[in-house]
């Protein structure tokens, strides 16, 4: 249920950034073809989830991942006027602690996300877009102190995404400020693989910055 509903987001907000250009076909503001890099600051909120088994046995509890904070790059290019695509990258470590097993241990991610945007006025005074994409998180470096050996698996996610340009004088700069959310999951195997878990990581991705059009 809750991936057919990542789905079902997902497949509305492309079919509006698709769609939405047959209404202003004639409109060009001249961005297509131009190129975003921005440097952010972002706050990686997640809304974790797990159920964890003991050699087979599920022991209920409840699951935290700390949140991290961390600096981001990406950029973004125009398709055409209001359709750009983005790419980012970016790196973060957190750790996990279970309300009967204890702490688990900590792993760093690193989540590239390619989200498709429509730019609702991409020359004006205020430049509100919303995407939607796909991402892939490498979880790497896993370490814990009880359960060792541990390891989470790589795994696809869905990505939904609002923001909004403002920008700064009459150059090329701008601020930024950003949303997203992630429907991400991953398997974490520990203590040779006599604990394991599926776990709901869903992080809200909050970040601010300046970036350059060129």
């Amino acid at each position: 249920m809750r991936y057919s509903k990542a789905a079902a987001l997902f497949l509305m907000c492309t079919a509006a950034v698709l769609c939405a250009p047959a209404a202003s076909a004639d409109d060009s503001n001249g961005v297509a073809g131009h190129f975003q890099i921005r440097l952010r600051g972002l706050a990686v909120l997640p809304d974790a989830s797990a159920k964890v088994t003991v050699g087979g046995s599920a022991i209920g509890g409840t699951t935290d991942v700390t949140n991290s904070f961390i600096p981001e790059i990406d950029g973004t290019y125009f398709l055409t006027d209001h359709i750009g695509v983005e790419l980012i990258a970016g790196t973060t470590k957190h750790a996990v602690h279970h309300s009967i097993a204890g702490n688990v241990g900590s792993v760093w991610l690193l989540p590239p996300t390619l989200t498709a945007q429509y730019h609702f006025d991409p020359t004006g005074p205020i430049r509100p877009y919303v995407g939607a994409g796909v991402n892939y998180t490498f979880f790497y470096d896993a370490h814990s102190a009880s359960y060792a050996p541990i390891s989470f698996s790589n795994n696809f996610g869905w990505a939904l995404q609002a923001g909004v340009d403002v920008p700064v004088g009459d150059g090329p700069y701008f601020v930024n400020l950003d949303v997203k959310k992630l429907f991400l999951s991953t398997t974490m195997k520990a203590a040779g693989g006599t604990v394991r878990a599926e776990a709901n990581l869903d992080p809200w991705i909050v970040g601010a910055g300046v970036g350059i059009r060129f």
